[in-house]
């Protein structure tokens, strides 16, 4: 069974969770508009934490974490995943997207009503945040 999955204006972590329980159970996952996701905090201390994760150890020998929006979303899911057999092959069912590619436009995304943005605090868009992390595409 497969699902397709809007990110946009949806908390990452809330998203993340929901996703990671659906991947579980055994279902392909395939979530869109990566790049609009949000994460709840001061935008400056958002960024100050993943700029030092991403620039933390040696190039060569890691640890390795992601800039752009669609790899740290699944890095967050993958989080959340058992690690074990189960999860590996929970997460080999999970793809993310920048956009809405040519072969989803006819399908219609699932909005996760847990997931939506109510915050009345500040928060930082995915896409921006990568875009000062250093992703090689701008949004």
């Amino acid at each position: 069974m497969e699902m397709v999955i809007d990110a946009s204006n949806c908390i990452l972590g809330r998203l993340a969770s929901s996703v990671s329980k659906e991947l579980i159970k055994g279902k392909t996952i395939k979530v869109i508009n990566a790049e609009k996701a949000v994460i709840s905090g001061n935008p400056k201390h958002v960024e100050n934490i993943l700029s030092e994760k991403v620039r933390r150890g040696d190039p060569y020998h890691g640890p390795f974490y992601p800039r752009g929006p669609d790899q740290i979303i699944k890095r967050v899911v993958r989080g959340m995943l058992p690690k074990n057999t189960k999860g590996r092959n929970a997460l080999k069912k999970l793809k993310v997207y920048i956009s809405i590619p040519d072969s989803l436009k006819d399908k219609k995304p699932v909005r996760i009503g847990a997931a939506e943005n109510k915050l009345k605090c500040k928060y930082v868009e995915l896409g921006k945040l990568a875009g000062k992390l250093g992703a090689k595409v701008r949004w």
